[in-house]
């Protein structure tokens, strides 16, 4: 709908109040009382929008006038720039568009100036309005759309709500604006207290994002260029060779111990007797989840711990840290966790573990049979009660005594290698004891939300800039955050753009 025209009247509200006394007389004459309920909707939302938007612009205008009254009046304020020097001059009249969540208004204010200085609008900082044309809460809008689908649901979900006052290229670069806080904010962050009988947990793991190619990583972009030119006959399911940028995902949380059994975690041969019901598993509380593209592994295993020790300064609970398996992922909790000086439990996640030797029974039996069932309960669970290095060289012995082809031999060697590799970090039977989480739930979650929900869509390929912005606001949303956040980065934006006299850097608006 095209906007009013906003000239000055005598009373800033006389547009909104024909407006109102309009849209009244619409609804009490003779064809609403004929419209159905999904017509009286579409109707209201149009021109109930229409209605806001005028009263805003009735508001502004209002201030206009009183502003432009107080600057011809005898007690006219001093303005300064940020740089201290005084604008002597004022010019009434300039005005600049706004496009809020309502449509567009027009801002008209007094500029203050003087010579060789850039003009100062004092009422841009009093209605602490953006550097751009689109309103504080148009950008929110963009953003919470953005962070939920693809950008072109997200532009057309603002233009059904607010017209058509945003492209699909700034609204890409209003929300890459809007994560610059995030690191800032999170530093100011209290978290909750909880006793020290309560486990802390971490978890990391990684996942990649099918990247344009001028965002890859240098490694990955040179394995692309030597890759061969051609036509393959068909790509494996999932498969996208060299396309694809590691995101790394940390999750920090609480938990209360919930001591079991190893066969509360696994079925025994032959079923459950019913006798005794297994005990549930600990549970997550204050889940904390951060993400990135950009930032490298080391950084945000350092965030991780960050988040960790805000929680626990003393260092007086025990600290769970539970990983996949990938070495260097381990290296690196080893080398933060010795930086700060911290003890930590650290466990492969069970499912790994599971997973492997599952391979392993197929190895001795045909797969999907109750003998596979059984062998690869049998020895999960000695895995569960601390005999992990035993159940390994049981594997060996038993491949030898049977003879196995190569094959077969191969699966159950990886296994080995895999249990007697990682034996430091396969203590289940002191994690059930204790109550502690054994396996990687928690952080699995969050890639699969963060990431596969949003930046793994079908035919999406990113640029750094945007998928970084995306991944790292879904991990605010994700922690309950978005409302203290965007409240802290408005304070922040009004600060860059306002600075005080003696702050530097400043930059004015247009």
């Amino acid at each position: 709908m095209t906007p009013y025209d906003t000239h000055a009247t005598a009373d800033p509200f006389a547009r909104s109040l024909i407006a109102f006394e309009t849209l009244t007389h619409t609804l009490s004459g003779d064809q609403a009382s004929t419209w159905t309920h999904a017509e009286l909707e579409e109707h209201l939302e149009v021109a109930g929008r229409e209605l806001l938007r005028l009263l805003l612009q009735g508001h502004l205008d209002l201030r206009a006038a009183r502003e432009e009254e107080q600057a011809r009046g005898r007690g006219r304020p001093v303005v300064t720039g940020p740089e201290g020097r005084v604008r002597p001059w004022q010019e009434t009249g300039h005005s600049r568009w706004l496009a809020s969540v309502f449509g567009l208004v027009r801002v008209t204010r007094v500029a203050h100036r003087g010579r060789g200085v850039g003009n100062v609008h004092p009422a841009d900082e009093a209605l602490s309005l953006p550097a751009g044309r689109h309103s504080t809460g148009l950008r929110r809008l963009a953003v919470t759309e953005a962070v939920r689908g693809s950008f072109d649901q997200a532009h057309e979900a603002v233009q059904r709500r607010c017209g058509n006052v945003l492209g699909k290229r700034r609204l890409e670069e209003l929300v890459v604006a809007a994560a610059v806080d995030i690191d800032g904010f999170y530093r100011t962050r209290i978290p909750i207290p909880c006793t020290r009988e309560m486990p802390l947990v971490i978890q990391v793991d990684g996942k990649g994002v099918v990247m344009r190619p001028e965002a890859l990583r240098e490694a990955t972009r040179r394995a692309a260029a030597k890759a061969v030119v051609g036509h393959r006959g068909r790509l494996a399911p999932g498969e996208k060779p060299n396309r694809k940028r590691m995101a790394t995902v940390a999750c920090v949380f609480d938990t209360r111990p919930a001591p079991r059994r190893p066969h509360d975690v696994i079925h025994p041969p032959g079923g459950r007797s019913g006798e005794r019901p297994p005990r549930p598993g600990p549970r997550a509380e204050n889940k904390w989840c951060t993400a990135s593209l950009v930032r490298t592994p080391e950084q945000v295993i350092a965030d991780a711990f960050d988040q960790a020790e805000a929680r626990d300064p003393k260092h007086l609970r025990p600290w769970i840290v539970l990983v996949d398996g990938a070495r260097h992922q381990l290296d690196l909790i080893r080398a933060e966790a010795d930086r700060r000086g911290v003890t930590v439990h650290t466990l492969l996640d069970f499912v790994h573990v599971a997973e492997y030797v599952w391979a392993a029974a197929h190895a001795f039996h045909k797969p999907g049979t109750t003998e596979a069932a059984a062998w690869a309960a049998e020895h999960l669970t000695a895995i569960l009660a601390g005999h992990a290095s035993r159940t390994a060289t049981e594997m060996t012995a038993q491949a030898d005594g049977e003879h196995l082809s190569a094959a077969r031999r191969d699966a159950l060697d990886v296994c080995h290698r895999y249990l007697t590799g990682h034996l430091d970090q396969l203590r289940y039977d002191t994690a059930l004891e204790n109550g502690w989480p054994i396996a990687t739930g928690a952080v699995e979650g969050a890639c699969r939300h963060l990431i596969a929900d949003r930046l793994d869509i079908t035919g999406a390929r990113w640029g750094l800039d945007g998928a970084e912005a995306v991944l790292r606001l879904r991990a605010v949303v994700s922690n309950g955050d978005l409302d203290p956040y965007w409240r802290h980065h408005a304070a922040r934006e009004h600060e860059r753009l306002y600075p005080a006299p003696d702050q530097p850097n400043y930059a004015l608006t247009a």
